[in-house]
């Protein structure tokens, strides 16, 4: 009986990969890393904006998430694996996955131009310790620049 569960797990982690690889892997790179200045790491520091307030929103309502030409339920599964594949080891004890009801409603109010300052804002909430030295950086030069 465990064979369909397991079967299903695999295609799951599979079809997730293959999502990744055509809707994110071109900015976030295939190991999550950065892509210069322009493009932050998810690997080692994403689930960290699940920590704060407003930075579980924020990872749906960025605009390569919230405008993807994929359908909610898709981006739920999408954004749990990535969460698990990139940053494991910052998931919260109490962490709860995205639904795709949750997907759908934030998708509803995607950021625009603010997402970076949203971003700086986040980093900021959660202490420059916890953040990437890269994000720390970005950050400072939002403050500087508003």
């Amino acid at each position: 009986m465990l064979a369909p569960c397991i079967d299903a797990a695999a295609d799951s982690e599979q079809n997730n990969k293959v999502a990744w690889m055509l809707n994110c892997q071109g900015c976030h790179r295939a190991d999550g890393g950065a892509t210069g200045d322009a493009v932050p790491a998810l690997s080692g520091t994403v689930a960290k904006f699940l920590s704060v307030p407003g930075g579980r929103e924020y990872l749906i309502r960025v605009p390569g998430v919230a405008m993807a030409p994929m359908d909610d339920e898709s981006i739920a599964e999408l954004t749990n694996w990535m969460l698990r594949e990139f940053d494991k080891e910052n998931i919260p004890q109490d962490f709860n996955r995205y639904s795709a009801d949750e997907v759908g409603a934030l998708r509803k109010s995607p950021l625009g131009s603010e997402a970076g300052i949203v971003r700086a804002e986040l980093i900021e909430r959660m202490g420059n310790q916890n953040a990437p030295e890269s994000d720390v950086n970005n950050a400072n030069e939002h403050k500087k620049i508003n």
